[in-house]
């Protein structure tokens, strides 16, 4: 039984053919996708799927934990990206909507400070931080 099965099993969900595939397009890609993503990367591996079964698989594996969702500002799509990865950041290009990880966290010092302020226990938080690449920058000033 491969990881995927193993992971889709511990949350009670049925192993669908879909569902595998989703989850391994996930976990090997190294930025966050959507589900258009998704979705062109199951038609490239010949796998059946419209793209209302990658959008509910999604959100089956946000509700049980699997992945993580989030937003940026300016783009109406939702990334997804596996709930086991490192804690990260990204900078956004707001021209391109290029997405590069950024390594380090500045608010771990933070979340101390304001837990012990405010007595919540924090779970998590996101930074993304916005700017122009340098190729739209370049594109920009012309």
């Amino acid at each position: 039984m491969s990881d995927t099965e193993l992971l889709l099993r511990k949350k009670g969900l049925r192993t669908t053919k879909q569902r595998k595939a989703i989850l391994d397009i996930i976990k090997s890609r190294k930025l966050p996708a959507t589900a258009e993503d998704v979705f062109l990367e199951l038609k490239v591996k010949d796998i059946s799927a419209n793209i209302s079964t990658v959008y509910r698989t999604l959100d089956t594996m946000f509700e049980n934990r699997i992945i993580n969702k989030f937003y940026i500002v300016g783009d109406d799509r939702a990334f997804y990206e596996l709930t086991s990865v490192k804690h990260r950041h990204f900078l956004v290009c707001i021209g391109c909507k290029a997405i590069i990880p950024i390594t380090g966290c500045p608010l771990s010092g933070y979340e101390k400070t304001l837990e012990a302020k405010t007595n919540y226990r924090i779970a998590g938080h996101r930074l993304n931080i916005y700017g122009y690449c340098p190729k739209c920058a370049l594109n920009d000033k012309k």
